[in-house]
């Protein structure tokens, strides 16, 4: 695995490109430049990922990874080390818990092209893109603090971005690209508009059955006012769940981050009425992977009418940085490595400057990412009632649940659908460090 490297050595050094974030979006968008032959060393004078953790990190236990996704990790050139780990499913059954009536939804059909549904360790995912970096890639312990430009020297039409981290180090780029999720301090340089709240919030965790569970493989979900839970096996021992409350739970402040009181706040009050299948595999969730966080998004509006994401020449955003959504279509960690390989691609094109590459990306990803996210909200605003919390009444209400069962399950929801089988396209998969190929 890429490590941390020395950090005196690294506190100095000047980057051809520098990530930050270490997520899935950071890892994959470093991998990609390699493999496109855009960073050509790592360390010195090649692509250097600042993670302010001091190891990789897990938050959120598990993902789903849907063709998309998978059509950017062949590009990647590490599909082939988790699909001999982790099986795929094909079948989702939704529960409105009023009615007692279930809909089945078949994700493989006419368009399966032997790339389905697959539930992964989310930690397994950002090792596989790690192990194919060059040693000292990331540097981990690395947190940004501000973010400068200088006139490049000898050079009056470029600048050179100048990074301070909070260990006192001092590092240039010529490229910048900020992986460092919602709350993004590249973004906000940029001027990117803040996340704005949903009005819901989500509990994720992972349950382990050492002896292993009777679950079938495919995803089941509950709906009742203002709540939307679910749970689909990640492996023969690990269930993942989550519960998606609205409005916000007014324990949430209090509970989260306390999983005793997180796990005592679900299963005696938010999903108290879930069935007993749902609430035995919460009672099992491991307490290292649970979370309770709002539920953010950018304003699709925004980050189409918006040109902040390319502004500043060669620095620009991608993943959550770039276009957060709520968890509602599971298309964050897919979307994140699209972009990693339509950045990749474009800086390769790009003849001029980064900064025209840094372009190219931007245009070429933000009306899919406005759709991802406009995509998201709207399924989880209308599977939740239209926002109208456990309480609400009235037409409304109504309304909302008659589009929902005759209008957006059988006919919106499978254009939305039709996201997922969208495909990045390749790269040139030799990365130069090994002169190995990594096509499959």
């Amino acid at each position: 695995m890429a490590g941390a490297g020395d950090a005196d050595a690294a506190a100095g050094v000047d980057a051809e490109i520098v990530v930050v974030g270490g997520g899935i979006a950071g890892l994959a968008t470093a991998l990609a430049l390699c493999r496109a032959g855009v960073a050509r060393h790592s360390g010195g004078g090649g692509v250097l990922v600042l993670e302010r953790h001091a190891e990789l990190r897990a938050t959120g236990a598990a993902m789903t990874i849907f063709p998309n996704g998978w059509f950017a990790l062949r590009a990647l050139g590490v599909a082939h080390k988790l699909t001999s780990r982790y099986d795929s499913y094909e079948i989702s059954k939704v529960t409105n818990l009023e009615t007692g009536a279930t809909q089945v939804f078949r994700f493989a059909g006419d368009k399966d092209k032997g790339r389905r549904y697959w539930m992964l360790d989310r930690k397994a995912l950002l090792e596989a893109l790690a192990e194919e970096l060059p040693p000292g890639t990331i540097r981990f312990s690395s947190k940004l603090v501000s973010i400068d430009t200088e006139r490049a020297a000898g050079d009056d039409s470029s600048e050179t971005v100048v990074l301070r981290l909070d260990d006192g180090a001092v590092i240039r780029t010529k490229v910048l690209i900020g992986c460092d999720g919602v709350h993004s301090v590249v973004a906000r340089w940029l001027g990117l508009s803040e996340p704005l709240s949903s009005g819901r919030s989500c509990v994720r965790g992972l349950s382990t059955f050492p002896d292993g569970h009777s679950l079938k493989r495919e995803l089941r979900q509950f709906l009742s006012p203002g709540l939307r839970a679910g749970m689909v096996p990640v492996s023969d021992t690990h269930v993942y769940w989550f519960l998606i409350n609205d409005p916000i739970a007014a324990a949430e402040e209090d509970a989260a981050g306390d999983p005793v009181k997180t796990l005592r706040e679900v299963t005696g009050n938010l999903a108290g009425h879930m069935p007993s299948e749902f609430l035995d595999v919460v009672r099992r969730s491991d307490h290292k992977n649970l979370s309770w966080a709002p539920l953010l998004y950018r304003s699709p509006v925004a980050i189409v009418t918006g040109t902040a994401a390319a502004r500043g020449g060669a620095v620009t955003v991608a993943g959550d940085a770039f276009h957060p959504m709520t968890p509602d279509m599971a298309q964050g960690g897919c979307s994140a490595m699209e972009d990693a390989v339509v950045l990749a691609r474009a800086l390769a094109r790009a003849r001029a400057s980064p900064a025209e590459g840094v372009a190219a990306y931007v245009a070429e990803r933000r009306w899919r990412a406005a759709w991802m996210v406009a995509g998201a909200y709207l399924s989880g605003w209308v599977q939740q009632g239209g926002g109208s919390g456990a309480n609400a009444r009235g037409v409304r209400r109504w309304l909302v649940k008659v589009f929902r069962d005759w209008v957006f399950y059988p006919f919106v929801f499978p254009r939305l659908a039709d996201m997922m089988w969208f495909d990045c396209g390749d790269l040139e998969t030799t990365c130069a460090d090994d002169g190995k190929s990594h096509t499959e």
